[in-house]
Formats: C-alpha cells, sequence, structure tokens
C-alpha cells in the first residue's frame, strides 16, 4: 500500500516553536544539563494519577493544526502539545514521539545528534513526505535517552491538563530503509506507555494496524487512525482497542466508507488535510 499522507501537525510560527523547544529541553541539552549514569537527563515524572480511557464512539475533533471551539456534540478533541486542552472535554495531546518535527531538527542537532537516525554516510534518514529526521530508537540505551525527552513532554500534557496522549508514527520502522524494525518502534513505545500512565495519561497508538493487536498487549489505551476507512483498515484497530479509536479521514470516498461500516461504533471525522482551525479558508470538517 503507498504512504498515506498526514497532515501538516502545527500552524505555530519557527520562532514561537523555538520558544517552546528551549522551554521542554531545560534540563536536557548536552552542555549543561544534569546527566544520569547514561548520559539521559534526570527524570521528573508528574505524579501519578487514575488514568481514563476514551469512551468508544464519542463525538470527536482533530485540531492538531490549530485549536478551535469545538462544534455541538463534540465530546473528546486532539490538539497539539503546544497548546491548552479544551474545557469540559476529553482532550488528547499530539506528540510527534518517533520523527522530529520539521522545525526542530536544528535543535536535535545542536542538542542530541547522535540521537537522529543515519545512513551508512552519515545523512539523516528522513521521512521524506513531511521533511522528518527520524529519531534513532536502535539501541535500548537511545530508546532511555529519548524516552527521558520525549517523556518531559508527556508529563507537561498531564500538567495542562490532558487526558490522554497520542504518540505519532509508531510506523516510522517503514521509512526507516531497513534501519529499524517493528519490534524497535514498539520496545519505544512500551517506555511511552510506562510514562504516559505514570503521569496518569491514556495513551493511544497512532496508525500501524498492522501493530494494533501487539500495541493493545504492550498497554496503548486507544487508536487514533488517519484513513483506516479510506484502505480498509479499521477493523484491526476495532478489535484490539474494543471500538477506542478515533478515524481521521482527508477525502470524501474515505469519509463514506469509514461511515458506512463503523460509523456506529467508532469515532470518525473528515478534516481537511492541513487541520486548518475553523474560520480560515480551506477548514473542512464533517461526520458521519
Amino acid at each position: 500500500m503507498a504512504r498515506v499522507p498526514r497532515p501538516v501537525r502545527s500552524a505555530l510560527s519557527a520562532l514561537t516553536l523555538a520558544g517552546v523547544l528551549a522551554t521542554t529541553a531545560v534540563g536536557c541539552t548536552s552542555s549543561d544539563a544534569p546527566q544520569g549514569a547514561d548520559g539521559s537527563a534526570p527524570s521528573s515524572q508528574a505524579p501519578s494519577g487514575k488514568v481514563v480511557p476514551p469512551e468508544p464512539h464519542v463525538g470527536f475533533d482533530y485540531q492538531i493544526g490549530g485549536p478551535y471551539t469545538p462544534p455541538s456534540g463534540v465530546g473528546a478533541v486532539s490538539r497539539d502539545r503546544t497548546v491548552k486542552p479544551a474545557a469540559g472535554l476529553y482532550n488528547i495531546c499530539y506528540v510527534n514521539a518517533f520523527q522530529a518535527q520539521p522545525d526542530a531538527t536544528a535543535w536535535w542537532q545542536t542538542n542530541h545528534p547522535d540521537l537522529l537516525l543515519r545512513n551508512t554516510t552519515g545523512d539523516l534518514v528522513m521521512d521524506e513526505d513531511w521533511g522528518e529526521a527520524l529519531l534513532d530508537i536502535s539501541t535500548p540505551a537511545k530508546r532511555e535517552r529519548l524516552a527521558a525527552i520525549v517523556g518531559e513532554w508527556i508529563d507537561g500534557c498531564a500538567t495542562d491538563g490532558y487526558q490522554a496522549v497520542e504518540a505519532d508514527n509508531l510506523d516510522s520502522y517503514e521509512r526507516s530503509d531497513g534501519r529499524l524494525t517493528p519490534e524497535h518502534d514498539l520496545a519505544f513505545a512500551r517506555l511511552l506507555v510506562d510514562r504516559a500512565h505514570a503521569a496518569g495519561l491514556a495513551i493511544g497508538q497512532k496508525n500501524a494496524p498492522d501493530l494494533a493487536k501487539r500495541g493493545r498487549s504492550l498497554g496503548f489505551d486507544f487508536a487514533v487512525a488517519e484513513e483506516c476507512g479510506q484502505y480498509e483498515e479499521c477493523g484491526p484497530y476495532a478489535t484490539a482497542f474494543d471500538n477506542r479509536v478515533f478515524v481521521i479521514e482527508y477525502e470524501t470516498a474515505g469519509l463514506d466508507a469509514a461511515c458506512g461500516t463503523w460509523g456506529d461504533t467508532l469515532s470518525v471525522v473528515l478534516r481537511d488535510p492541513d487541520v486548518r482551525p475553523a474560520g480560515k479558508r480551506g477548514h473542512v470538517r464533517r461526520t458521519c
């Protein structure tokens, strides 16, 4: 199957993003941070709390391209980790856990160059569709160090009042030119699951239908699936996660397919590929 395009994940400017990264990077830079025995930054997990998974078939909106007032009937919303949750709803915090945001590549190169996946000539292994460098999760030591960094973001989601986190790019191995395997991704995912649960957050598997059963076994609480209606891939998620599945479609045909088979059981929404906020030119949102 051809690679499914993913939307632009944040409407933040490069300047704003740089400020966010500087804030989250306190305590984990390579030059002046206190280091653990393996060179990782020390953990500062949020207090544990009760993990509450989302309800099946709840009304859903996907707002990772920028927040706006959720439409009537929405009970759950996913937003980028750099913005605040929506009052009174079940909030899912978007975190790009397996790849580097395009505007963050320089930060990674400066602070943690060895945690970016490279080919035999030392060049970065890229997700060419979106200009994202893959994180190097190929060894236990690197996974631990990366989990400390991403874990700070997860803790921030809990502090901000989110109920769950969406860990994007579980399928990064598919774009690694054979340098990563599903086992690498799942091993890193287990560290993220433990970190989220320790912070009192549910955590969702993002994409990778072939890994849905294994993802559920290692502790993911729900799934976020892009275009599973379009590509007839919703079944594995629905089975593994007892219908706790948020489906985002980007084409009308995909919405029709998802609604026709799964509209009564899964949370389905059609969004424009750039997930623009309401009021912006090109904004699209429909449900079953």
